[in-house]
């Protein structure tokens, strides 16, 4: 056998152990066959509830070429769970405040790289009381708790970090954090309506902040936006890069069937009240459902809001060692057109 046909058999043979174990030169990954979403609890997860009820994602991933592609969907209490489930793999889509997002794009930075994959609303969130010695921040004591999803890590509980930093001074932001209870939205509003319990006041969101101000007894403390100074982003929706970069045919589905479900409620108001009572078995009044839909303050949109205010907060407060250089850091590049912050 000459030289030539020494080269090329030898190349052959690596040719054919490289397929035997499955490896190319340019590696290509089988999309997945299921993905797993979830989502938390309130109107301000609207979006979500479309795409799941109204099976958009399955839609665009079979335009894609994705035939058959399960979705599964899960509700979470708080954000911290979800980023745990995100982890170990066995979630894909993690859905909930900023706060929860900042702390695990910093915890994954350099290797798994979680960034946001879009901003989900922006609406302002209120601390409700019940209290009537309750004036100001100043006025809680012991004898006071305060529910919300999370402590420490929730969206309310970096909120209410920094609006005790402004009220008590930046080294007591940690003030009222020993008044601060987990509980899940429909369980806070529950605790802080009821005659009986320790719970005070409820740091929450729409709708359950709007149905727990029809009480003349409670009244609101702290509003988000006037502590960040205007209106800010409330739910973001987040990845790892590693599913981003080895499912892009599930991932662009995902992107296309969230921005469809924003543009259906915005185009049918109505119908997004009646939608959002149906799923998520609301109880209340329609007209209660459309007041917070048609609030100025209240927008479902994909642009990233005041998300850094949030990410320079945690930082100065050593909440992360590393602070983004831009709202651009912590997401992917599907949404770095818009004009966030």
């Amino acid at each position: 056998m000459n030289t030539k046909r020494r080269v090329l058999s030898t190349a052959v043979v690596c040719a054919m152990s490289i397929a035997s174990l499955g490896l190319t030169t340019s590696p290509a990954f089988a999309e997945v066959k299921e993905v797993k979403i979830a989502q938390q609890f309130g109107i301000s997860y609207l979006p979500l509830m479309y795409m799941e009820n109204l099976k958009l994602i399955e839609k665009h991933a079979a335009e894609s070429g994705v035939k058959d592609l399960k979705v599964s969907w899960a509700k979470f209490a708080g954000g911290n769970v979800m980023n745990d489930a995100l982890l170990s793999g066995s979630l894909h889509f993690a859905s909930g405040g900023v706060g929860p997002l900042v702390k695990i794009w910093e915890k994954t930075k350099g290797n798994m790289d979680v960034k946001g994959v879009a901003a989900m609303n922006a609406m302002p969130l209120y601390l409700n009381v019940k209290n009537p010695n309750v004036k100001s921040l100043k006025d809680l004591t012991e004898k006071d708790k305060i529910a919300l999803p999370a402590v420490k890590v929730s969206i309310q509980a970096v909120t209410l970090q920094m609006a005790a930093a402004k009220v008590f001074g930046k080294d007591k932001f940690d003030a009222l954090d020993k008044f601060t209870v987990s509980m899940k939205h429909p369980d806070g509003m529950a605790a802080l309506m009821s005659e009986k319990g320790e719970i005070t006041g409820h740091f929450t969101s729409p709708p359950f902040q709007y149905q727990e101000l029809e009480d003349k007894n409670v009244r609101t403390l702290v509003n988000s936006y006037e502590v960040l100074g205007g209106p800010a982003t409330f739910n973001v929706v987040w990845a790892t890069s590693k599913f981003r970069s080895e499912n892009p045919k599930v991932y662009g589905a995902f992107v296309a069937a969230y921005k469809e479900s924003m543009e259906l409620i915005k185009k049918d108001k109505s119908a997004a009240a009646d939608n959002y009572a149906k799923w998520a078995n609301f109880k209340g009044e329609k007209a209660l459902l459309m007041k917070i839909l048609n609030d100025p303050q209240v927008d479902f949109t994909m642009t990233p809001n005041n998300t850094t205010k949030y990410s320079d907060f945690m930082y100065d407060i050593k909440s992360i060692k590393v602070k983004p250089a831009s709202w651009k850091d912590m997401f992917f590049p599907e949404v770095h057109n818009l004009s966030g912050s």
